[in-house]
């Protein structure tokens, strides 16, 4: 899984969003991909360079919330995702294993602003209450499919996207994306974020 020929600055402190088990200290590359066509599931694979299945994402369209579910391997949840309803900001919260109690809610994210020529998205740990400042940013271009995340306490980046594209993506109509997260980085934690940025761009609905 680590990124060959690749220098990355370490971070201080490890970054356990999810869990320490998913820090590696080393980078990690992973392929995200979207099956397009796919509609009453909404799913996506997480591979690793060898092309090993490290998580599952499956969805719920017809329920009153969008809600998403992040599987390992074995089909185990490690997380849920929930869009939150009658919110301006398109925030989706995420919480431990298949659980959508307050108790257990992990992380929250929202757009920067409403309107948006770059994306941008704050994230916020369940224990900054106030949020005041966010504790991740996530920031680039959609259009190219280009993105980073930040500490935004340091402004270092923890993880970077691009979109990927193969010929097997264009002929089994696959959304697929490359995320290189940086040593000592919950990668569970990135490939939530990843999901929800895909969620809130794909969203044409407006920003009511």
């Amino acid at each position: 899984m680590m990124a060959a020929g690749a220098s990355y600055p370490p971070m201080p402190n490890m970054v356990a969003v999810v869990n320490p088990h998913f820090c590696a200290p080393y980078p990690v590359d992973l392929t995200i991909a979207r099956k397009l066509f796919n509609i009453t599931e909404g799913n996506f694979a997480v591979t690793d360079v060898n092309g090993s299945i490290m998580f599952k994402i499956k969805g719920k369209f017809f329920s009153i919330r969008d809600r998403r579910l992040l599987l390992d391997a074995a089909d185990r949840p490690v997380l849920t995702l929930q869009q939150k309803v009658l919110t301006a900001h398109r925030r989706w919260q995420v919480f431990r294993g298949d659980s959508t109690s307050s108790s257990d809610l992990l992380f929250s994210v929202k757009k920067s602003s409403l309107l948006q020529f770059k994306t941008e998205l704050d994230v916020f740990l369940a224990s900054n209450t106030s949020e005041s400042v966010c504790d991740f940013k996530v920031k680039g271009s959609w259009f190219e499919r280009s993105c980073s995340i930040h500490a935004a306490n340091s402004n270092a980046i923890i993880a970077q996207m691009h979109r990927k594209h193969t010929v097997q993506s264009i002929v089994l109509g696959k959304d697929t994306f490359a995320v290189t997260v940086y040593p000592n980085v919950d990668y569970a934690f990135i490939v939530a974020l990843v999901v929800v940025l895909e969620e809130i761009n794909e969203d044409r609905d407006g920003d009511d």
